[in-house]
């Protein structure tokens, strides 16, 4: 799954995780997948997998506890969102549209008011 990019590939794994905390993947057990499962979905070595899971817990994501795993922080669901472009963009997206049909409903108004 990684490939060469011009980006790191504990980035690349990091990255990935973060969408998929973001789109509520882990949330029902919070717990992040293990090294040996990381290393095996994403092809990449047990150091690139102990660096994502490090980056993820730099960025306040995960905590990771010696021996048991890598576990996701309360509100990790919604830091992930905010820290993904990708769904800000969509996010804006869909507020501008909810806007656009707001002005639209509005300028409607307007010109029945003005009409009478």
């Amino acid at each position: 799954m990684v490939e060469w990019t011009g980006k790191f590939a504990y980035q690349q794994v990091a990255d990935d995780l973060r969408r998929r905390i973001a789109g509520g993947e882990f949330t029902d057990a919070g717990q992040l997948p293990s090294l040996a499962q990381l290393q095996k979905t994403y092809g990449v070595t047990v150091t690139v997998a102990r660096a994502a899971i490090r980056q993820l817990t730099t960025d306040g994501l995960a905590v990771s506890h010696q021996g048991k795993g890598a576990f996701l922080t309360p509100g990790a669901s919604n830091a992930a969102q905010s820290a993904d472009p990708v769904g800000i963009v969509t996010e804006l997206r869909k507020e501008v549209e909810e806007l656009r049909t707001e002005l639209g409903e509005l300028r409607r108004r307007v010109a029945v008011l003005e009409g009478s």
